[in-house]
């Protein structure tokens, strides 16, 4: 289990902020920071560097932008080894700025992308990757992508100097079997470069599957605090952390701050295995109509969800 390559993420306040627009209190930023530095994690994701024509800031918090100035703002006068992320989505770059990267509180600049969006991602890639920063690609919805279209969009990856390749099972859908598959065809397609994992928990799956890709050689591991994310969420940080056996990691901190903020919070957002989340995963569909189905009076009617659904896929 204790590999040194291993490098654990934290995307609490990334792929938490996709269930409350990113409206975090600094508090909250701060606590986690400082607990995840206090814990041994690699990475920490402050969230998006987002196209405010796309994500108007009457609508989202400050976490959608992570301007760098508002991150100093957080991480001033905390002793820390951690690194820090953010996440540019390829498809909606517009007016994005980066500073080079000595001159920015941010070390790693993750692509999200489609593979039908992969030369805007490697466009993408170039213009970070020239001012100095960690990169990484996350081909997202990968349950859902055609293999000839995706091995096309991996042979254009290994032409880049990228150095990491995320696998993201955004749908919650996949099973061990098919996470050893797509690891490998990754490697097959990607030789030399480092693979990733982000793994949703829509049929429970995200520990056990986060473990499989973690058996088959990814190093860039994802997770968060109490699993919070969109829907069901992702592989909860706590776990990954008992798992790796690192002898760097001290839990303590970590589960501090989660009874201190994040046991409250449950009483105000939702995330984590529900039923209407487990459909959408089994399905192999996008959360986002189980989302809207739980804002409505008919959020526990399940076997209606359910058949609504599969009405819609004939």
């Amino acid at each position: 289990m204790y590999r040194e390559e291993i490098k654990v993420l934290d995307c609490t306040i990334r792929d938490g902020g996709l269930i409350n627009n990113h409206y975090f209190t600094d508090d909250f930023v701060r606590a986690v920071y400082k607990a995840l530095s206090e814990a041994g994690i690699d990475y920490m994701e402050m969230g998006y560097r987002s196209s405010r024509k796309y994500a108007p800031p009457a609508e989202y918090g400050a976490w959608k932008y992570c301007d760098d100035e508002k991150i100093r703002e957080i991480i001033d006068g905390i002793e820390s080894d951690v690194k820090l992320s953010i996440m540019v989505d390829a498809h909606r770059v517009l007016e994005q700025e980066f500073a080079p990267v000595d001159q920015s509180p941010i070390d790693m600049i993750r692509i999200a992308t489609y593979v039908k969006d992969i030369d805007k991602a490697i466009a993408l890639y170039e213009r970070v990757h020239d001012l100095g920063y960690e990169t990484t690609i996350n081909i997202m919805a990968i349950s859902t992508e055609n293999e000839f279209d995706l091995v096309e969009a991996l042979h254009q990856i290994a032409k880049t100097q990228v150095g990491t390749v995320y696998i993201v099972d955004s749908f919650g859908y996949f099973f061990s079997e098919q996470i050893h598959y797509i690891v490998e065809l990754f490697q097959k397609h990607l030789p030399g470069k480092r693979l990733g994992i982000h793994c949703h928990n829509n049929q429970q799956l995200a520990f056990a599957n986060t473990i499989e890709a973690i058996r088959k050689d990814c190093n860039l591991v994802d997770g968060s605090l109490f699993g919070i994310g969109r829907g069901a969420g992702n592989c909860a940080l706590e776990l990954i952390m008992g798992f790796l056996k690192n002898p760097k990691f001290n839990i303590e901190p970590v589960l501090k701050v989660i009874q201190d903020y994040m046991i409250p919070m449950r009483n105000e957002l939702e995330w984590g295995y529900i039923i209407p989340y487990m459909i959408t995963g089994m399905l192999n569909r996008h959360p986002r109509s189980a989302i809207a189905v739980r804002d409505t009076e008919n959020r526990d009617k399940y076997a209606e969800f359910y058949n609504e659904i599969c009405n819609h896929m004939d």
